[in-house]
C-alpha cells in the first residue's frame, strides 16, 4: 500500500516555551446537568458527606485538570454570589436569566471551592460585571482571600472557613462583547470597567491574576477591533486577555471540520499581534498571555437546546448542551491542542469547555446511573498527562490539499514536548487526511540512545462513531507502528487518527 510522505526533524534546541500546565484546564459552570446530576449528586451510590460523585472525582483525576473556571460563562453575568454561601436552608431559589433555568444554590462557592481543591486543582473565579460592577467584584474577592476582621472575610468565617480560599486567577466578566450576554457592553463601556475593576481589587490582593476579556469568537464582528480597545484600558492592570472558540461540522464535510485548528491558529496569532500592537503603542516592556479559556467542539445539541429555552423554560438542571461526541470530534479536539501547544509561549491558560455533561469529555447517565468517557476524554487525557515540560518547533514537510473553505491543509500535524527531567519526548500527531496513511520520517538525532517507549493510537473505521455507558467504541490502543534506528524514527500514522509517540532513555 502506498504511503504519503512526512518528515520531521525535532531537535531539543528548537524550544517554543515551557508549558503552563494551566494550558489543560476546563471550565463548570451553572448550567444544565454539570453541577446537579453531574459533579453533585446526593444520592448517587459514590457520593461523598458533601454529595460530590467519587466516581465523577476518580474520571476528573484522571485527566489531571489544574484549574477550573467558574461559575460562568454566561450564568456569571447575572450570578449574584451572596446567593450560594450560607446555610443551606436560606439560601434561595432564582431565576438564571442566561439559560431560563432555577439556580437553587445548593452548590455554591465554598462548596465548589473545596470539591475543586479534592479533585487536586484552583479554581478561576469569574466576577459579574454583566448585572453588577465593581463594588461586587470587590465583595467577593475579599470574601474568599482576606484573611479576617472584615465584613466579607468574617461573613465566610462565619460559614465555616476559617482560611482564606486564596484564589490566585480571576476573570474580568465573560463575552462582554456578545449581544447575547446580560449587561453587554461596547468596547470602550467594558474596557473602562474591566481597568476601574483590576485597579480596585489588585488594592485588595496585589498577588492575583486578572483575565480581561477578549473576543467570543474569530468570527465576531467587532474582532479586532475589541482587544485594541479594551487592551488600551485594560493593559497595565491585567495579566491575560481571554479567548473563546468552538467548532461544528454542520455541513458534514469531514475534511472541512477537520482544518478548522487553523481558523484557530489564526486566530490565536491575530491577537498576538493585537497584544503587541498596544505593548508598541504604550511603549510597555510587559507581554500580555492569552487564557484559551473555552475551546471544544459544540454543535449536536443546539437544536434540542433551542426547543428547552423557548418552550420548556425555568426546569431546574434541564438537560442542555449534551453533545454526544463522534470520532472525528476527538481528531479535531486533539488538533485544537495540538494549536495551543504551538503557541505555548503565550498561550498560558485554556479551559476545555466544560468538563461534566455540559459538553464535555465526562458524562453521566440522567438520574444517578453511571459515568462514562466520550471520545474527546482520551486526546485531552494524553495531552495532559505526557503534554508537561517545553514544547519542541515541529518542522515538517507533509502533503497539504483544499477544502471547501481552507487552502493548504497540511496532512499531518504535530507537535513534540520535551520533558528534559523525565528524559522523555512525547509527540502528538494527527493524520487528518481522511484518505490517506501516511509514513512519517522523525529525525530524533539530537536525542542520542532515545528508544520507543510506545506509540498509542485512537481511530476508528466510523467517522460518526460514539461511545456510550457500557460501549468505549472509540477507545485507545497500543500499536508497533513506530520504531528507531540511528536516531531516525518511522512512524506510520493511519489516515484520520490522533497518535501519541513516546520516546526516552
Amino acid at each position: 500500500m502506498a504511503y504519503s510522505k512526512v518528515k520531521m526533524v525535532v531537535d531539543k534546541e528548537f524550544r517554543i516555551a515551557e508549558i503552563d500546565e494551566r494550558i489543560y484546564g476546563s471550565f463548570i459552570e451553572h448550567l444544565g446537568r454539570a453541577v446537579y446530576d453531574g459533579i453533585y449528586s446526593p444520592e448517587h451510590e459514590t457520593a461523598d458527606e458533601h454529595g460530590f460523585r467519587g466516581d465523577v472525582k476518580d474520571l476528573i483525576r484522571e485527566l489531571n485538570v489544574p484549574i477550573i473556571r467558574y461559575p460562568g460563562g454566561n450564568f456569571v453575568s447575572s450570578f449574584n454570589w451572596e446567593d450560594s454561601v450560607g446555610p443551606l436552608n436560606e439560601r434561595p431559589r432564582r431565576l438564571e436569566l442566561a439559560w431560563k433555568s432555577i439556580e437553587e444554590n445548593k452548590v455554591g462557592l465554598n462548596e465548589f471551592t473545596k470539591w475543586t481543591r479534592d479533585v487536586g486543582s484552583d479554581v478561576m473565579m469569574a466576577v459579574n460585571l454583566g448585572t453588577r460592577g465593581i463594588a461586587d467584584a470587590c465583595n467577593i474577592l475579599e470574601y474568599c482571600n482576606h484573611k479576617g476582621n472584615t465584613k466579607y472575610s468574617d461573613l465566610r468565617i462565619s460559614h465555616g472557613y476559617k482560611e482564606p480560599h486564596n484564589i490566585k486567577t480571576w476573570c474580568l466578566g465573560n463575552e462582554m462583547d456578545g449581544p447575547w450576554q446580560l449587561g453587554h457592553k461596547t468596547m470602550e463601556e467594558y474596557g473602562r470597567l474591566a481597568e476601574e475593576t483590576a485597579r480596585a481589587m489588585k488594592l485588595i490582593d496585589p498577588t492575583i491574576e486578572l483575565v480581561s476579556c477578549g473576543s467570543s469568537s474569530l468570527t465576531m464582528p467587532t474582532f479586532p477591533d475589541w482587544e485594541a480597545v479594551t487592551l488600551q484600558h485594560t493593559y497595565d492592570h491585567v495579566d491575560y486577555v481571554s479567548m473563546h472558540q468552538y467548532y461544528g461540522n454542520q455541513k458534514g464535510d469531514t475534511e472541512d471540520f477537520l482544518a478548522c485548528s487553523d481558523d484557530m491558529d489564526e486566530f490565536i496569532r491575530t491577537v498576538i499581534a493585537t497584544c503587541d500592537y498596544v505593548k508598541a503603542k504604550k511603549r510597555s516592556k510587559k507581554e500580555i498571555k492569552i487564557s484559551f479559556d473555552e475551546w471544544n467542539v459544540w454543535y449536536h445539541s443546539n437544536a434540542a437546546d433551542n426547543d428547552i429555552t423557548e418552550n420548556h423554560p425555568w426546569q431546574i438542571a434541564p438537560p442542555m448542551l449534551e453533545d454526544i461526541y463522534t470520532f472525528e470530534d476527538a481528531l479535531l479536539v486533539g488538533l485544537m491542542l495540538i494549536t495551543m501547544l504551538k503557541h505555548a509561549d503565550r498561550v498560558k491558560m485554556a479551559c476545555l469547555a466544560q468538563l461534566v455533561n455540559v459538553i464535555a469529555p465526562i458524562m453521566t447517565e440522567a438520574g444517578g446511573g453511571a459515568a462514562w468517557k466520550q471520545t474527546i476524554f482520551y486526546p485531552f487525557m494524553h495531552a495532559s498527562k505526557y503534554g508537561r515540560g517545553t514544547a519542541l518547533l515541529p518542522v515538517i514537510s507533509t502533503p497539504k490539499f483544499d477544502t471547501a473553505t481552507h487552502a493548504n491543509v497540511t496532512a499531518v500535524e504535530a507537535v513534540p514536548v520535551y520533558n528534559e527531567e523525565k528524559g522523555e519526548v512525547t509527540i502528538f500527531a494527527v493524520n487528518r487526511s481522511i484518505k490517506e496513511d501516511a509514513e512519517m520520517t522523525i529525525d530524533m538525532r539530537s536525542f542520542e540512545g532515545y528508544q520507543v517507549l510506545e506509540h498509542t493510537v485512537l481511530e476508528c473505521d466510523d467517522l460518526q462513531a460514539v461511545n456510550g455507558p457500557f460501549n468505549q467504541k472509540v477507545a485507545p490502543k497500543e500499536t508497533s507502528q513506530s520504531v528507531i534506528d540511528g536516531g531516525i524514527v518511522t512512524s506510520k500514522l493511519n489516515k484520520a487518527s490522533w497518535n501519541v509517540i513516546r520516546l526516552g532513555k
